[in-house]
This record gives structure tokens, sequence and C-alpha cells, in this order.
């Protein structure tokens, strides 16, 4: 019930995309507005933002699953192999914490850290000797992809580990038990057990990554990213395809040059999603569906 309520009726909205639609207009105005075909569409390719918004969308997305997309299998890997039980359970439920807090809290953090006024990473640093000024991290443009990566990481990656954990709870235990007696070493335990083991689960995650490329890929949002932690300082870097379609959709009132451009980032999700899953298949055997 709640699918259909929040997800699929208002998708009728969609048809805004091809509409000279006005928020004055109502409701009715979703079906009475003018028709104007493609022409957000090609707007959008036409606007002198278009290059710089696609840029960092895909140079944010792809640098988030070149990163990010190792560490929860890394992480799970080196958690099946702690054998203290009360750790192990300490050190999973510290990890994915972080998962249940906001973005704006997490935004919060950063400032507290990385601020050049007051942030504890620069006092610290200066105290030690080793700056002599404070680093420019939430404002140096050049600086925006890294600090969105690392906090993305540092979010979403526990939550994440937790699904290769499940599938490494499923890997006969009896396989290490013969490994181990025909001498195998951890390191071969690992590299012929727990990594094939992964396999399914790992293509699986790769295919869900590659699909929400445009939105932030394996861990974090791009959008909540971008809005929080972007300035005007940073803008040539933080500005993005969701934040230029939120910022014209709402200080604009262009409500349907901004479902255009929505429509066109989830048209383009969903060719990726099924193009990498065919990938996936014929080279590996494994898919999504």
């Amino acid at each position: 019930m709640f699918l259909i309520l929040f997800s699929y009726i208002p998708m009728f909205g969609i048809i805004i995309a091809f509409k000279n639609y006005k928020i004055s207009s109502g409701v009715e105005g979703i079906f009475t507005s003018s028709w104007v075909g493609l022409a957000h569409f090609k707007e959008l390719i036409h606007d002198y933002n278009f290059p710089s918004l696609v840029r960092n969308t895909l140079i944010l997305s792809i640098l988030k699953v070149i990163f990010s997309y190792p560490v929860p299998i890394l992480f799970a890997v080196m958690l099946s192999e702690v054998k203290h039980v009360v750790f192990k359970r300490f050190v999973q439920t510290v990890s994915y914490l972080p998962h249940f807090i906001s973005w704006v809290v997490v935004t919060g953090i950063a400032y507290a850290f990385f601020s050049t006024g007051y942030g504890i990473f620069n006092e610290l640093l200066m105290s030690l000797g080793l700056l002599r000024e404070p680093l420019d991290v939430l404002t140096n443009p050049d600086s925006f992809y890294g600090l969105a990566v690392s906090t993305a990481i540092w979010k979403e990656a526990g939550w994440w580990t937790i699904i290769f954990l499940a599938a490494l709870a499923g890997i006969d235990p009896s396989l290490y038990e013969a490994a181990e007696i025909d001498g195998a070493g951890r390191i071969k335990r690992i590299m012929y057990i727990t990594l094939p083991g992964l396999k399914s689960a790992s293509i699986v995650v790769l295919i869900l990554s590659i699909g929400s490329i445009l939105g932030g890929g394996l861990v974090g949002s791009n959008f909540e990213q971008s809005m929080l932690l972007g300035n005007s300082l940073n803008s040539e870097k933080s500005q993005i395809i969701q934040t230029y379609a939120f910022n014209i959709g709402l200080a604009q009132g262009r409500f349907s040059f901004a479902t255009a451009i929505d429509l066109a980032q989830s048209v383009i999700s969903v060719f990726l999603i099924f193009t990498s899953n065919a990938i996936a298949k014929r080279v590996s055997g494994t898919s999504l569906f």
C-alpha cells in the first residue's frame, strides 16, 4: 500500500516533463497544461551548465564506486578472521552506526573537524608544527571530491558490510577445515574460499552501484552531500545534476524543467542497470535478474 501510495501514484507527475506546467494551475494543471514535447530536454542539453553538471556528477559517483566498493568487502573479510566474538560484534556495531546519522549531522562533524577557524584537524596539525596555516578543506573546490568520498565511506561502508558478512555466513565451514588440514594458510583460505564465496553478493552490489551511479553509487547520496557540503566557493565541483534540478525547480518555479532533468537521469540509471546486469551475466554467470 505504501509502495503504491508513495512510489507509483506520484509517477503520474512525470507527465509535466513534457508540458509547460505552472504551479499556479495546481494539480489540475498536470493534465490541462500545454504540451511542449521534448523542449525541456533540449534546453537541458544546450544549457551552459550541462557539461560541468555531468562532469561533476559522473566524477563524484565513479570515485565513490572505485574507492568505496572494495571497502565493505575487505572489512567483511577482516571481520570474518576475528575470532574474539565480543570484539568482533563491537567493531561491527560501531562501523554501521554512522549509517543512522543524517547527512546534516555528518556535515556538522565535517565542519567541526576541518573548519579553518576552529577545526580539530587543523588545530591538531598546527599545534604539532605540521602546518603553518590551516588547510582549506571545506571551501576549496579541489578538496570537495575527496571530502565527499571519504565522508560517504565513513558513513555507509559499515552498513554495506552486513551484506557481505551475511554472504560469508553461508560458506560451508568444512571448506575451511579441509583447507587447513591440507596446509593452506590464512591468506590462501581467503583467496580460494572466502573471496569466491563473496562473488555473487559482490556482483549484485556492483550492479546496483553502477545503476545508481548518477545518484551516488554504492555509498552516500550525491544530492545531500552536494547540497550540504557545497557552497558558493566550491560550486564549480559541488554543483551536480540533482542540486541543479532542485535549485531551478524551487528557486525559479520551473517544475517542468526540473522534472525533465530527473526523468532523464532515471532513464539513464535504468539503462545502466540493464547493461551492467547483462554484462555481469555473460561474464560471470551471476546477475541481479
